[in-house]
């Protein structure tokens, strides 16, 4: 039945990438439940190299988190997939070795997640994003399930194509950037500590990590003016 299902989605969304339709017409929990999935993630790469998240089920709050825990860290599946350009696979995250994410694995294992998959959308040479897959129960991720994934990844490599690049800053008549507080509040600080932009997010993502908070919440309170990170000395 659920093999059934997701030929349909596929040919739906097949469709819809042939009429110009883009990420927004493919139902992010849907998705995952098809593809026997607990979340689904789609970052985008920009052309710095960095990595934003794009597209999840709203109602989920499982994989942003996972993707935040990525961008605060600066290390992960999702990251290492759009670096080499290969598939990424960790089958139990509690058991990963130290060495693969000495920060990210420990981090990830306080969430329910505990295997994870991360498919890069290739255009030729070039990693145009990451498609992330993450499941509650560890183990093998079965051949016709990376398979599945992998026909999912091209078919949303085509609708990301064809989403406007307005919709991509803005969020409007399409896919919202997530983190366009993060970028707002690294704006704020470029001028108020007198520093780069890639400085700023690193001092952002530091205070996350040192106070252990949500990236998107710090972003949140130096915009409200709740937080005033000091001038490093």
């Amino acid at each position: 039945m659920i093999r059934g299902e997701f030929t349909d989605l596929l040919d739906s969304l097949r469709r819809a990438a042939d009429t110009g339709g883009d990420l927004t017409d493919a139902p992010a929990a849907e998705a995952a439940r098809l593809l026997r999935l607990d979340a689904l993630t789609l970052a985008l790469r920009s052309r710095r190299g960095m990595l934003e998240l794009l597209w999840a089920d709203p109602a989920d709050p499982l994989g942003p988190e996972l993707e935040d825990l990525q961008y605060t860290l600066g290390e992960g599946p999702t990251l290492e997939a759009a670096r080499s350009g290969r598939t990424v696979i960790e089958t139990d995250l509690g058991a990963a070795p130290n060495g693969r994410w000495p920060l990210f694995a420990p981090a990830a294992s306080r969430t329910p997640a505990r295997a994870v998959i991360a498919e890069p959308l290739l255009l030729g040479a070039a990693t145009a994003g990451v498609l992330t897959g993450y499941r509650i129960a560890p183990g093998p991720f079965p051949a016709p399930q990376c398979q599945d994934l992998s026909r999912f990844a091209r078919v949303a490599l085509e609708l990301l194509l064809h989403t406007p690049a307005h919709a991509l800053a803005t969020g409007s008549d399409g896919p919202a950037l997530h983190r366009a507080a993060v970028h707002q509040a690294a704006g704020m600080l470029t001028a108020q500590l007198d520093v780069s932009i890639d400085e700023a997010l690193v001092r952002l993502r530091a205070h996350a990590w040192r106070h252990d908070l949500p990236l998107l919440h710090v972003a949140r309170t130096v915009i409200s003016g709740r937080l005033r990170l000091p001038p490093d000395h």
